[in-house]
């Protein structure tokens, strides 16, 4: 198969409260590039499109009887978003200082690649691990 895939166009995140989530992607420079409303099953849902560089996030918010499964869950419905980042200490002293909820307690490193990987997850509001990440 040759397939023609040249980037992650973005990452769909179901959430359970739309506002919220669009305020916690707007603390990590993310800005709402489109808004919308979908029909899923007859009853309204909405999304909004985050952008920062070029990365796009989607967050929508499904009817509120699918919202039951979503809100069940207690770890998101993705393992984790990896943004990359060319100073992972620098980053890592930037979100402390916001007061994002960090999972680690410094960067850690992982022999992945040539010379290694440096990263450190937040987590948003439902539950989705974000990680930050540097490749040394």
């Amino acid at each position: 198969m040759n397939l023609a895939l040249n980037h992650i166009q973005h990452i769909g995140i179901p959430v359970t409260n739309l506002e919220v989530s669009e305020s916690f992607y707007n603390r990590l420079g993310f800005r709402n590039i489109m808004g919308a409303e979908f029909i899923h099953q007859g009853e309204k849902g909405q999304v909004k499109m985050m952008e920062r560089n070029n990365m796009i996030l989607e967050i929508y918010q499904m009817p509120e009887k699918e919202l039951a499964e979503i809100r069940s869950r207690k770890n998101g419905h993705i393992d984790h978003i990896a943004f990359d980042v060319d100073d992972i200490d620098q980053v890592f002293s930037e979100i402390k200082k916001e007061s994002f909820q960090i999972l680690e307690e410094a960067p850690v490193f992982l022999p992945f690649w040539t010379k290694g990987c440096k990263y450190f997850n937040i987590l948003g509001p439902d539950g989705e691990r974000i990680e930050f990440n540097q490749i040394l």
